[in-house]
């Protein structure tokens, strides 16, 4: 590690942006993920002393952020998705809140699902108890997502415990195959079609964040176990890997803000 990186008082936001594609590959990316990955809203050069790590760039996050003095927020769910956009209305009052408040943005998304370690799937792999794990689940030509054998057949209601943050309900369960599951596949978010994968990979539980009308008789007919877990719920893990590994490396200063939006 860099001695320049290990004093949390001298962290500037090009540093932390050199450390965080160190091991996110935020490069890779470029042509598969409509996120702007990276810097989203820069400081003015100002050390960063703290950082809060969310889910969504949305201004309660920004306030709490404020609030806590971070100079840095962490997000897997940006301001921009690949299009130009008008510094208009509520994106341009999320924006002055940060430039009046000098805090940057840096947003995290598909390189934070993918990673075999600190990303959302990965870590959901972890608290299933997963092994014999594999890359699963194409999206914009990459597997970012992961499948796994149990070490012992578990129900779906056991995986449900497993996964659930600070033990909130899933957003919905569709319990149509084995009673007790031998296999899982796994992609968070918004990745209800990749039931489909699953479906033909032969696993005996998908997980995800969201369910889709669009899926129910596929999974039914399929005999297939699908958690939808909850958007913000399967997505809290990546953020929260990525902080832990910040206060480790570096010795900054972290802070989860956890805003749940309940889908």
């Amino acid at each position: 590690m860099n001695n320049e990186l290990t004093t949390a008082n001298v962290l500037s936001t090009g540093q932390l942006d050199s450390f965080f594609k160190g091991f996110l590959d935020i490069e890779g990316f470029l042509s598969g993920d409509d996120s702007l990955n990276g810097i989203q809203v820069d400081n003015d050069g100002s050390p960063v002393k703290k950082i809060a790590f969310s889910v969504d760039a949305a201004m309660e996050t920004f306030e709490q952020a404020a609030a806590v003095g971070a100079g840095m927020v962490f997000v897997h769910h940006g301001l921009f998705w690949g299009a130009p956009l008008r510094i208009a209305g509520n994106l341009r009052q999320r924006i002055k809140f940060l430039l009046d408040h000098n805090i940057c943005l840096y947003a995290v998304h598909l390189p934070l699902d993918q990673h075999p370690k600190f990303g959302n799937n990965a870590v959901l792999a972890e608290l299933l108890g997963l092994e014999n794990i594999e890359p699963f689940g194409g999206y914009h030509g990459r597997k970012i997502g992961y499948k796994g054998t149990f070490p012992k057949p578990i129900t779906v209601d056991e995986a449900v415990k497993k996964i659930s943050f600070m033990g909130r309900p899933p957003a919905g369960v569709l319990a149509f195959g084995s009673k007790e599951c031998k296999t899982a596949a796994i992609m968070s978010g918004g990745a209800p079609k990749n039931a489909e994968d699953a479906l033909q990979e032969g696993v005996d539980l998908f997980v995800t964040g969201e369910s889709s009308h669009s899926v129910y008789h596929k999974c039914l007919e399929g005999k297939l176990n699908m958690i939808a877990g909850g958007h913000y719920s399967t997505e809290v893990w990546g953020v929260q890997a990525v902080m832990r590994h910040c206060s480790a490396e570096l010795g900054i200063e972290t802070e989860f803000l956890d805003i749940p939006t309940g889908l």
